[in-house]
């Protein structure tokens, strides 16, 4: 029997903006990285927090989508959503990984020149369904969970912690979930400033040490996110999304705090950066309304490529590091290169949003959600 069907929810188009915001600092951040001679040296140091910033809009957003539904929506009505959501860029994301895997053979990646075909179709298939694959399927030498397309690994968190919500935290009162928060919060500071290079940097592998890492990264900010938007008493806010904007690429772009001989400094910056300044920020932006037409027509840019641009860069940053590593081409020679593959990988997300992941999202709706219930498309 059809279950009830659930009304659209408009968005919050200032967050829409910052998550594109902080996915194209993610696109500039992995370009440097490949100039890098460490953590020190890292143009736009802090762009991996990019992924903590996700974790708690991530959460913030769900609790806006769903905490009110649940009267009405089956725990498995809710992952259908989220696998229509989601599951169809992970898949593009990773044919275009195994598409480009042969394309990086060198010096940086000396498994890929014998790696056999059929055992990239299998990495392929398993990153398709989501499945992390173990070392000893590692077929490129970084440890990843899923070598074709290394973000993939934030991904299955991101589903844990849908899972998490919809089977248990959901049903959290305010003063339990808090207890969580608190509780996850100790563990990234814990985390944050124990890391033996300073930083959260970590959790794209199933060996313990990273799933640590992994879950910790996860843990706070996600269900932070969640907790912010039962709290939050939002007020009208002018200018919201230029000062969160500069905030979130402010922090991102921050150099290396501290010395290489004190690393818990920069840790403790992460920490309080994920703890206390994205939740910050992410009031700022629902706190915000945006008023001008190219301003809406903006943030609404930014938000539609925010995930594709996510989940389809990394193919393209493999094969820029792997021709930076082979003809060892420093930043001050690469940038233009570096600035084609960034103009490429917005291209590449837009023509897959437009072509390939609204039309498959529209055709998956008719398909798989018996109710025919369109949900708002950042949630």
């Amino acid at each position: 029997m059809p279950s009830t069907p659930l009304p659209t929810k408009p968005h919050y188009p200032i967050l829409d903006g910052l998550r594109g915001v902080a996915a194209l600092m993610v696109v500039a951040f992995h370009l440097c990285e490949a100039h890098a001679t460490s953590h020190l040296d890292q143009v736009i140091n802090h762009g991996y927090l990019a992924v903590d910033f996700f974790f708690l809009l991530s959460g913030f957003v769900i609790g806006y989508a769903y905490d009110d539904r649940w009267g009405r929506l089956t725990v498995g009505g809710f992952f259908t959503r989220r696998l229509v959501r989601l599951q169809p860029m992970v898949v593009l994301g990773m044919l275009i990984g195994a598409g480009l895997y042969y394309f990086q053979a060198g010096s940086l990646f000396p498994a890929i020149a014998t790696t056999p075909g059929w055992l990239v179709l299998l990495v392929l298939l398993l990153g398709c369904l989501m499945v992390p694959v173990p070392p000893a399927l590692d077929i490129r030498g970084w440890h990843e969970t899923y070598p074709l397309n290394g973000p993939g690994w934030s991904l299955f968190f991101e589903y844990v912690a849908n899972v998490l919500y919809a089977t248990v935290v959901r049903r959290f009162s305010n003063v339990a979930l808090a207890g969580l928060v608190v509780l996850s919060a100790g563990a990234l500071l814990h985390l944050a400033v124990t890391s033996p290079q300073g930083d959260v940097i970590g959790g794209w592998s199933l060996e313990p040490e990273q799933l640590h890492i992994g879950f910790a990264r996860m843990m706070y900010p996600f269900f932070a996110g969640l907790l912010l938007f039962r709290l939050a008493r939002l007020r009208s806010i002018a200018n919201a999304f230029g000062w969160s904007s500069l905030l979130v690429v402010g922090v991102l772009a921050m150099p290396r705090i501290g010395s290489p001989a004190h690393p818990w400094q920069n840790g403790l910056y992460d920490a309080l950066s994920i703890l206390l300044v994205f939740p910050g920020i992410i009031f700022l932006g629902a706190s915000g309304a945006v008023r001008s037409a190219p301003a809406q027509r903006l943030c609404r840019f930014l938000g539609d490529i925010s995930y594709p641009i996510y989940i389809t860069h990394y193919p393209l940053i493999y094969t820029y590091t792997a021709w930076v590593a082979a003809h060892k081409v420093p930043l001050r020679d690469g940038w233009p290169v570096a600035a084609l593959v960034f103009l490429a990988a917005v291209a590449i997300a837009y023509a897959c949003l437009k072509w390939y992941d609204e039309p498959v999202r529209a055709w998956l709706k008719k398909k798989v959600l018996v109710d025919g219930a369109i949900l708002p498309s950042k949630h």
